[in-house]
């Protein structure tokens, strides 16, 4: 009787939209859905800086190189404010880490795809940048609210890389034919994967009830996911290219964009592990673990070292 009174309680607080906070009782599956998104967008942040530091030395300007260069500091951002408040939730930044490392947690599939050209980091911007932004402006009313107050400056730098990755192509679509057909090529290369993005059907989305029912969700998967086509349908007329789509169509029954069917074989294969760059994300970032020990390890001593001169003051 207790726990249905407390569930109650706390069902009470989301249906009026009040906060749940680390310290409140909250059932262990709002704990878990929580942990493993937070944790998995956590991980997405610091995996997603991979493809576009690749970059950062091979920009086509200086000015180029610090912007791309400040966009991916800002990712490192926003991964350390996520593992700080999938923390709040029991579990150490080592443990969500070392799940990254082995596997067993998951991060945004669109980021094991390859960058081939300067147009990419475009296109990572405009289309990547634009359906995390999709999802992400939701989760600034998340009812957990370590996870709200982070999506927050998340959200706002976030669009500003969705404008940065749109003025790229802008740029490059108004340039030489070479340039415009990179442009093109790299639309065409990002389109369905960034529609991945929104993650499997409806149907096919196990937690979507529940996360709905406890309003770690707003949005569903396909409601998001049409969202985002009917923005980028509209935009890329302003970039004089076309989307990699032949049933992509105005229904004005509908008042949406109509498009066709996502791969969803490759989805899950991507998912699975099995996508074009997995194994190289994962093993960069194990090295990169490795060969920060030191670091840690020394700021792990200083500290103890700054307690004892406090305490023996």
């Amino acid at each position: 009787m207790e726990t249905q009174n407390l569930e109650k309680i706390f069902q009470d607080k989301i249906d009026h939209e009040t906060k749940i906070e680390p310290r409140d009782w909250m059932p262990d599956a709002y704990r878990k859905t929580n942990l493993r998104q937070i944790s998995q967008h956590a991980h997405s942040e610091i995996v997603g800086m991979l493809p576009e530091g690749n970059w950062i030395s091979r920009a086509p300007s200086l000015k180029r190189k610090a912007i791309l260069l400040a966009k991916v500091q800002d990712e490192a951002g926003h991964g350390l404010y996520l593992y700080a408040a999938a923390e709040t939730l029991g579990q150490s930044r080592e443990q969500m880490i070392e799940d990254l490392h082995s596997g067993r947690a998951k991060y945004s599939s669109i980021f094991n795809y390859p960058t081939l050209t300067w147009a990419d980091m475009g296109a990572i911007g405009w289309l990547v940048d634009g359906a995390a932004i999709m999802n992400q402006v939701m989760l600034t009313r998340t009812s957990y609210g370590p996870y709200a107050r982070a999506m927050v400056r998340i959200c706002k730098e976030e669009s500003f890389h969705q404008r940065q990755g749109f003025e790229i192509l802008l740029v490059l679509s108004k340039g030489s034919d070479a340039q415009k057909a990179m442009c093109q090529d790299a639309i065409i290369r990002w389109w369905w994967p960034a529609l991945m993005m929104f993650g499997p059907r409806d149907t096919e989305s196990t937690n979507s009830d529940m996360s709905m029912k406890w309003k770690i969700k707003r949005k569903s998967n396909d409601e998001l996911r049409q969202q985002f086509v009917d923005m980028i349908a509209e935009q890329v007329k302003l970039l004089n290219m076309t989307l990699p789509d032949e049933k992509l169509c105005w229904n004005e029954n509908k008042k949406h964009y109509d498009f066709g069917e996502i791969n969803w074989d490759e989805f899950w294969q991507v998912v699975k592990g099995n996508g074009p760059c997995n194994k190289e994300r994962l093993a960069a970032r194990k090295k990169a673990w490795e060969e920060g020990r030191w670091v840690r390890e020394a700021a792990s001593a200083y500290a103890a070292k700054q307690k004892q001169k406090q305490q023996a003051a």
